[in-house]
């Protein structure tokens, strides 16, 4: 017998998905829902109730998502990536929304609870179930979860979800703000909004300030016995005989009489087999767990040996040999540090390098920034993006702070290629209240993060935030501003990490202004480390090549998007020339970013690709095809620059460098080498070859010669053999052996600075294996076509 369309989707939306978990039932209430929305008066509706007064219009939603999509579902409004459609969303922002389903009962046996677990709501809600409020949330940043069960119809019955979102845009205008919060970077409204900070409008993203169920809405069936948590680490290692100290803090629930009749087991294993196993009876809810591990296999960062993860069970059992709960991880065995000081000086060198199982680490990463201006996407982006990563050979991924939290699948991603995660904290360029809610709330963020992360073992280091320090510094010196004063970064986050995540080092901002650098005036000179901008000219002014900071976490240059990119983000009138009379048109200041319309025609961001082409090929070609090569070509030698110096001064006054940045969010015009739609600029192709772990590369002459570079960023040494040729007329340079130390560099040869302009082919060859790599001499400007004929003659990379 056939269901009716109809009956069919009732019985989608009544009866959702179901799949067990070691917790219990897991049932899943993705999927369509119905979306209502309505103008939100002065007085904001938080009521169903209150709902019926409203004019109110509904369209079908999709859950994950946002309601953006549903809008542009049901022909309401433009794609927003294309164009300038995304302003039109601006009219959208002070709307409420209320997402609607049904759903039966699940069938519960004996003491079982059922939780509504909300694990991504932008942002301000209430939540309503059967017409009873069941909870509010005001954070669209971490998982939410509320006891429903006695508010559940009887089983097998329907019961009613309503989630009331309210608009962010005009909720904020309640908060009142302080001096310092006004005139940073970021939107000041954002600053009391637990929202992820680029939605109000950022230099790399446009402004919108969406709403919806963004991630996964859960039932989970609640076991009387279960795992509230298990915190798996590392308290010490001894590299060469691989022994290592690892604690388990376990919290249990479970009724009172089963307490001392229970035991707890727990076991390690790798490729199936068991290799360390623990049983202890279960006296009290929370306890401990230590096992002295021989021969363990260890968990290193790319390069520097295997990411070996180990498949952890813990199970509480009963006398009778039954599993009455269980709880599966991965772990990784290996223990984190970063060697840091509070100030550079010429008497005191700063430090800023990071350590693996006492390794050090030279670091050559990547910034991680929204992987889409709506997030309910980002999920099919992960894979697509590590797979570049480990292509790239990245070893490290800074999560920039102006971004949500990355799910479990990216850090598992990360566990298992190696890479290690610096984490900011969602805060960024702006000055943050002060006051005991907002510090609270921040609190609890805070918790809920670390609890969630804290077992991954490519998570290395918690940061409070992205430039907050230095926004604060730099516009407020005048006042005596002092960012060691901020209750948020220096008290809050810290207090937190001190009884959740011990282990793991913490940066209160980044760049630090610390105290240290604060009573010595605040320059750059005096941070360890730092972000790089300067004056975005010419990639070897002496900005860059002078910089002192130890390690440079941001820093980049722009790149056009590939023809096809520009026809799929611009309509079609706007796509060539990008000038109109010498003003860019509307569009290509639109995807610039600009973060209001009324602000007018604002140059400054697409003005700096210009700037960067005549910096180097002396003027901007006017055919598309022809600026498109120039500004990529000019992006990649830019990005291998800084790269190659920075890795040709490992562990001398440099540990690390993470540039800016792999892809962008929204299609637009930035610092990434890797466009929305997934099309790589020349600059992925330049660094794959700088990136590798085993290098070979010039660096820029110092006393009429240049450096033949050699670094070697794994634990064993290194011998090979390279020629260094000129691409255009074939002659040799120099041929010759090398060879590197281990975790180390060489200076192989030095070579007479040549004379004219011209590209170096740099083939070395090591373990039966050939690589290559370039090097362009000469001083600007150069004659583009020169430089795209000595780029195909050197066959490294895709014209």
């Amino acid at each position: 017998m056939r269901l009716s369309g109809l009956l069919f989707l009732w019985l989608l939306l009544a009866f959702p998905k179901t799949v067990t978990e070691a917790c219990g039932q897991v049932i899943t209430l993705n999927g369509e829902w119905q979306l209502s929305y309505w103008k939100q008066p002065a007085a904001p509706v938080r009521s169903p109730e209150g709902m019926q007064r409203m004019a109110a219009k509904s369209i079908p939603a999709t859950v994950p998502g946002n309601v953006e999509l549903d809008l542009l579902r049901a022909g309401l409004i433009k794609d927003p990536m294309i164009g300038n459609h995304v302003n039109e969303l601006r009219q959208w922002e002070g709307y409420e929304w209320c997402f609607n389903r049904r759903f039966i009962t699940p069938q519960l046996r004996g003491d079982q609870r059922v939780n509504l677990s909300l694990l991504g709501v932008d942002c301000l809600a209430d939540i309503w179930l059967n017409s009873r409020h069941i909870g509010s949330v005001a954070n669209m940043m971490i998982e939410h979860a509320f006891d429903i069960t006695d508010v559940l119809n009887r089983d097998g019955t329907d019961n009613t979800l309503q989630i009331i979102i309210r608009s962010a845009t005009l909720e904020g205008q309640n908060r009142l703000l302080g001096t310092f919060s006004i005139g940073g970077f970021a939107s000041e409204e954002s600053a009391y909004i637990r929202k992820a900070p680029h939605t109000f409008g950022w230099d790399i993203l446009p402004r919108l300030v969406s709403a919806g169920l963004w991630r996964n809405v859960e039932l989970r069936v609640v076991q009387p016995v279960r795992f509230r948590n298990v915190h798996y680490y590392v308290s010490q290692i001894d590299t060469a005989s691989r022994h290592v100290q690892l604690f388990a803090d376990v919290q249990v629930a479970m009724p009172m009489e089963q307490f001392d009749h229970v035991r707890a087991r727990l076991s390690l294993s790798r490729h199936g087999k068991v290799a360390y196993t623990l049983e202890q009876p279960v006296v009290t809810p929370a306890f401990r767990c230590q096992w002295s591990l021989e021969h363990a296999d260890l968990w290193w960062p790319r390069g520097y040996g295997e990411p070996a993860l180990y498949d952890v069970k813990a199970e509480l059992v009963d006398e009778k040999g039954r599993v009455l709960a269980s709880d599966r991880q991965r772990l990784g065995l290996r223990t984190v540090c970063l060697d840091l000081n509070d100030m550079h000086s010429d008497s005191s060198p700063g430090r800023f390098r990071f350590f693996v199982n006492d390794e050090p680490v030279f670091i050559h990463g990547t910034n991680w920034v929204p992987l889409d201006a709506l997030h309910s996407r980002d999920t099919m982006h992960v894979d697509k993006m590590m797979d570049m990563v480990a292509d790239l050979n990245i070893n490290m991924i800074r999560c920039w702070g102006g971004n949500v939290y990355e799910d479990h699948h990216f850090f598992d991603r990360c566990d298992e290629l190696g890479v290690l995660v610096w984490q900011d904290f969602a805060m960024g360029c702006n000055f943050y209240p002060q006051r005991d809610d907002f510090a609270r709330a921040v609190e609890e963020e805070v918790q809920s993060v670390v609890v969630k992360l804290r077992n991954h073992p490519s998570l290395a280091l918690w940061s409070g935030n992205n430039e907050n320090d230095m926004i604060a510094y730099q516009t407020l010196r005048n006042f005596h501003f002092d960012p060691n004063r901020d209750r948020i970064s220096r008290e809050v986050i810290p207090r937190v990490l001190y009884e959740f995540d011990l282990t793991r080092p913490y940066l209160p901002s980044s760049p630090y202004y610390s105290e240290a650098v604060y009573r010595h005036g605040g320059g750059d000179s005096l941070l360890p480390e730092n972000h790089l901008w300067g004056p975005r000219g010419y990639y070897k002014d002496a900005f860059y090549r002078n910089a002192t900071a130890v390690f440079c976490s941001e820093i980049g240059y722009h790149g056009c998007p590939c023809v096809e990119s520009l026809q799929q983000m611009f309509s079609k009138d706007c796509v060539y020339p990008w000038t109109r009379d010498f003003e860019w048109n509307d569009e290509w200041v639109t995807k610039s970013v600009r973060r209001f319309p009324v602000w007018g025609k604002t140059y400054n961001r697409n003005n700096l690709m210009l700037n960067q082409i005549r910096c180097v090929f002396g003027d901007v070609p006017r055919k598309l095809d022809d600026f498109v090569y120039a500004s990529q070509s000019v992006q990649a030698e830019a990005m291998k620059y800084f790269l190659e110096m920075w890795r040709g001064r490992k562990f001398d006054d440099k540990s690390g460098i993470i540039w800016w940045n792999l892809r962008d969010g929204w299609p637009l015009l930035s610092d990434a080498i890797v466009d929305y739609y997934f099309r790589k600029k020349r600059a992925y192709d330049y660094l794959r070859h700088a990136e590798r772990d085993i290098c070979l590369f010039v660096n820029d002459a110092a006393s009429g010669s240049l450096a033949l570079m050699a670094v070697n960023d794994t634990r064993s040494e290194v011998r090979g053999e390279v020629t260094v040729s000129d691409v255009e007329s074939g002659k040799h340079v120099f041929q010759g052996r090398f060879h590197i130390p281990r975790n180390g560099k060489a200076l192989v040869t030095t070579l007479p600075e040549p004379h004219g302009q011209g590209v170096y082919l740099i083939r070395y060859a090591v373990g039966g294996r050939t690589y290559g790599n370039h090097f362009l001499y000469g001083k600007p400007p150069y004659v583009l076509s020169d430089y795209r004929r000595w780029m195909e003659k050197s066959r490294l990379y895709g014209q």
